[in-house]
């Protein structure tokens, strides 16, 4: 039989998202099940986004503005940059896959650390692309040194999560200061910030105002965590303009939809409140380590909205036991457990399913 799709992706593992809380609750018969595996912001739209994406939907029978003139002129303004740098797309990873598509001929190497964003891998074989996977520090971060002594003359494009993805942990300054200047000028660095918001340590650099202004620096973000839009898809990257440019050219013509702008524009008139939710995350985040760590679990502290635990072989059977409980979590099978900070009733029915778990 001729084959039809190419057998390099065979091997390759599909993205696994949170499971369906609807499809835990039918089957442990309880009226509901809590999410705590998708890094969601749990306290529902901002103010006003659900009025302009109803107001927008109206038009959903016209293709939405393809240059997304407004947001990008919006997003150019608050970050006091030119619009010319500024590109968005239908979330921060579909900006992560066109970055490779732009960057890379297949072949050519695509480098993270890992574990990390699980996406990576799969965005790189997409392009034809290798992999390069950096092991994490025992720290459970990225080993930086060990990046910049695996860059080739292959490397078209490096991935740093900062914070990491899925282990909360983030970078500080100086290691990022010496990392970048071994970086040769011909290879692109994403400083993948999707959790910036929620970073609490003043030591770890804000990628856009330290290396925003570096040629071969692209500071990619999301609306979809701290500002609420994960069901849009709303995504948006700062690069210099040539890059920018390029990139431009192979984005998925009108991928910025018509409601995703609308709630973009309007999530960003509610800054405050962003920061007042972030807030809210993050004295959580703190509560949930320390009682963690109560338990003898090493949780390596965090800049996101979700703590990691580093089970090893016990991933698998503690995930069961909070599913089993009602509580989904996300396992990534061998390391450890990602779980995302909640509401403080959401996050005491998972200490409680965690202490069980671990007792068992």
């Amino acid at each position: 039989m001729t084959r039809l799709t190419r057998a390099d992706l065979d091997a390759l593992p599909a993205y696994v998202p949170g499971r369906n809380v609807a499809d835990l609750a039918r089957e442990l018969g309880i009226a509901e099940a809590i999410k705590l595996a998708s890094n969601e912001v749990p306290y529902g739209p901002l103010p006003g986004v659900v009025e302009a994406v109803t107001e927008a939907a109206r038009e959903m029978h016209r293709y939405p503005d393809m240059g997304v003139l407004r947001l990008r002129d919006a997003l150019a303004e608050r970050f006091g940059v030119a619009a010319d740098r500024v590109v968005t797309g239908c979330g921060s990873v579909a900006l992560a896959e066109t970055l490779v598509k732009a960057t890379c001929l297949p072949g050519d190497e695509v480098m993270f650390s890992w574990r990390s964003f699980e996406a990576y891998p799969i965005i790189a074989a997409g392009a034809g692309a290798a992999s390069v996977r950096v092991p994490n520090t025992a720290a459970h971060g990225h080993d930086l040194t060990a990046m910049a002594a695996a860059i080739t003359d292959r490397t078209r494009l490096i991935f740093v999560c900062n914070p990491n993805n899925p282990t909360g942990t983030a970078l500080r300054r100086p290691e990022l200061d010496r990392f970048l200047a071994a970086v040769p000028s011909d290879v692109l660095v994403v400083l993948d910030e999707a959790y910036r918001e929620l970073v609490t340590d003043p030591t770890v650099p804000d990628g856009l105002e330290t290396y925003g202004d570096r040629a071969n620096i692209v500071v990619l973000r999301t609306m979809s965590k701290a500002w609420g839009l994960a069901g849009m898809r709303m995504g948006y990257l700062v690069a210099q303009p040539e890059v920018a440019a390029t990139v431009r050219k192979v984005v998925t013509p009108f991928s910025t939809s018509l409601v995703a702008q609308a709630a973009a524009l309007a999530a960003l008139a509610q800054e405050q409140e962003v920061v007042r939710r972030c807030a809210l995350v993050t004295a959580e985040r703190e509560r949930v380590t320390e009682a963690l760590r109560k338990l003898s679990i090493d949780i390596p502290d965090s800049q996101a909205n979700f703590v990691w635990l580093p089970l090893g072989d016990r991933t698998a059977a503690f995930t069961a036991a909070c599913e089993s409980r009602g509580v989904i979590v996300r396992g990534f099978h061998p390391d450890g457990v990602r779980v995302t900070i909640g509401t403080p009733e959401e996050n005491d029915t998972f200490l409680a399913a965690a202490e069980a778990a671990l007792a068992a």
